[in-house]
């Protein structure tokens, strides 16, 4: 399960993150009977001291910070931080208007399951606009190529819970992805970079994770 490869994917393989969110749950059916993208394969569980979280990297309304959070809905709506707090990770993400592309590829590759189970887990979850630069070519070339997205979605997946603060002391975090190498943490607060990644909205707290909104796709074996 922590043995997926992930050689070679580059480019490629975060278009086909990008293919796979657009294709919907039509991909979703036509993956799930690929022993590979199943979830007890697909996404290994982290190690019990792995899930054991820590207090900081508990986080609440309060601590969310970035540009794109005021997109948000507000109050109780659909997608507001009062909303998606209460909810385990996968389930929370379904209703962020910020994440429609993640959370396709996500079911595509039949991992929604595996992601609300876990029980403390800290997300990099690309915003849509992440995706525009490959287009639509890209897209429906690699179209039916789930199985290159699995590594690509551990690889933004950490098995400990962390906030901003806590991930700027550890400096770097290792991924479900293990061989896809080690994420770097660069900066600070409004200043923190995950990759070379800018964070949009940082510190989202739901049930089981810490979600940090993301502009860019992260490419495993690419630590910049």
């Amino acid at each position: 399960m922590n043995k997926l490869r992930v050689a070679g994917i580059g480019v490629a393989a975060v278009a086909a993150l990008s293919l796979t969110a657009c294709s919907g749950s039509d991909t979703a059916s036509s993956g799930s009977s690929s022993s590979s993208m199943a979830p007890s394969s697909s996404m290994p569980a982290p190690s019990s001291s792995m899930a054991s979280g820590t207090a900081n990297g508990v986080t609440t309304n309060a601590d969310v910070f970035g540009p794109a959070c005021a997109q948000l809905p507000q109050g109780s709506a659909p997608g507001s931080l009062d909303s998606m707090g209460p909810q385990p990770v996968a389930s929370a993400a379904s209703t962020n208007p910020l994440l429609t592309k993640l959370v396709a590829a996500v079911k595509a590759t039949n991992l929604v399951d595996t992601l609300n189970s876990q029980e403390a887990i800290t997300v990099f979850a690309p915003a849509d606009p992440a995706f525009a630069a490959l287009g639509d070519a890209k897209f429906n070339e690699l179209a039916g190529k789930p199985a290159e997205l699995a590594p690509i979605l551990q690889y933004h997946v950490v098995g400990k819970r962390y906030d901003a603060k806590s991930l700027a002391a550890a400096g770097s975090v290792d991924t479900l992805n293990t061989a896809g190498g080690p994420v770097k943490i660069e900066g600070s607060g409004d200043n923190m970079t995950i990759n070379g990644a800018k964070i949009l909205c940082g510190n989202i707290p739901t049930k089981n994770a810490t979600v940090f909104v993301i502009d860019k796709v992260l490419t495993p074996g690419t630590n910049k």
